[in-house]
């Protein structure tokens, strides 16, 4: 399928991305951003959500920047998983997709990549022949598909690998827009809306993540499900961090991903199985009550409860490391 008529930016520096912008949303012009274009240009072909504009960011320099504690948003996930930032981080990258698509994706366009539901990503003639959905709706003010007699909230699924990654090594992530720029923890810039996704203003784009020195004190690992070992999104993910001593482990830190519309840092859970944490035991303890945390709808390939009991398999894999048998 061919993709809709649209005109194409190439900023090279961030303040003329901004003004570029800021232009285009003072004349009421719609626009998208670009960084590698693996999940954006495929929803453009079938026509979901297009833009008369797009603005890329493939030109700046300053977001190609890839350093330990310093990941440029424009920075491919090839090089990300052969960088020198924190082996999680790494490992989370060489498991996204295919070696192709890592070439082309970035670490700004997994970290903002669009929610998806089996509803929504789909040609515009089989969503035409089965009317529209609340979050491609083309103003038909469509209903929720999945979840029918509401069109207030989207339940589409986030699916990104590396958000819960550096969500448990303490990344921050730092946004430029129109309005300045500006930097807050990774958990914080998710908004749990399909449609929403995350906090960006319009105009807004992520420049940069940051970790925390402190990160390299860090142990962890990262789990998921999927169809296929290449290529799929994630189904199901679960990343977890932690911080031993010489009684055991003194930080724990657990996150998960593909099953609700955003990544979800769980620190109540965590917080709980510390205070009595020995090991196997409480690590099945967290498992399971990360389990009945995570409410996922039927909208991706595996049925909800499915996934839910993955959860609870993955979360004890990822956390494995932590004890000795």
């Amino acid at each position: 399928m061919k993709t809709p008529p649209f005109k194409f930016h190439r900023p090279k520096s961030i303040e003329e991305a901004v003004s570029i912008a800021s232009e285009l949303k003072n004349n009421g012009d719609s626009f998208d951003w670009i960084s590698g274009g693996t999940d954006l240009l495929p929803n453009y072909k079938w026509h979901i959500n297009a833009k008369k504009n797009v603005i890329s960011l493939a030109n700046i320099e300053v977001m190609k920047t890839h350093e330990s504690y310093h990941i440029g948003a424009m920075v491919s996930l090839h090089e990300l998983e052969h960088g020198p930032t924190h082996p999680l981080i790494r490992k989370a990258a060489g498991t996204i997709a295919s070696t192709l698509i890592r070439r082309s994706g970035t670490v700004g366009g997994n970290l903002c990549l669009d929610t998806r539901c089996f509803w929504y990503n789909q040609t515009e003639d089989w969503r035409r022949s089965i009317d529209w959905c609340h979050k491609c709706d083309c103003d038909t003010e469509a209903d929720c598909r999945v979840i029918p007699n509401q069109n207030t909230l989207c339940v589409a699924t986030y699916q990104g690998d590396l958000a819960p990654c550096m969500m448990v090594l303490g990344a921050k992530i730092h946004l430029a827009g129109p309005e300045g720029q500006r930097s807050m923890k990774l958990d914080e810039f998710y908004a749990l809306d399909g449609m929403k996704r995350n906090v960006l203003e319009v105009g807004e784009f992520v420049t940069h993540i940051t970790l925390p020195i402190e990160s390299d004190q860090l142990e962890g690992d990262y789990q998921k499900l999927r169809l296929r070992e290449s290529w799929d999104f994630p189904e199901a993910g679960v990343a977890a961090s932690w911080k031993r001593n010489d009684s055991g482990i003194e930080q724990l830190y657990v996150a998960t991903t593909a099953c609700e519309s955003i990544p979800r840092l769980h620190m109540e859970e965590t917080s709980v199985a510390l205070n009595e944490w020995n090991g196997k035991e409480s690590a099945k303890k967290l498992a399971e009550n990360i389990r009945k945390t995570v409410k996922p709808v039927n909208n991706t390939y595996f049925p909800p409860a499915y996934r839910r009991k993955m959860l609870r398999v993955l979360t004890k894999r990822a956390l494995s490391g932590s004890w000795s048998d």
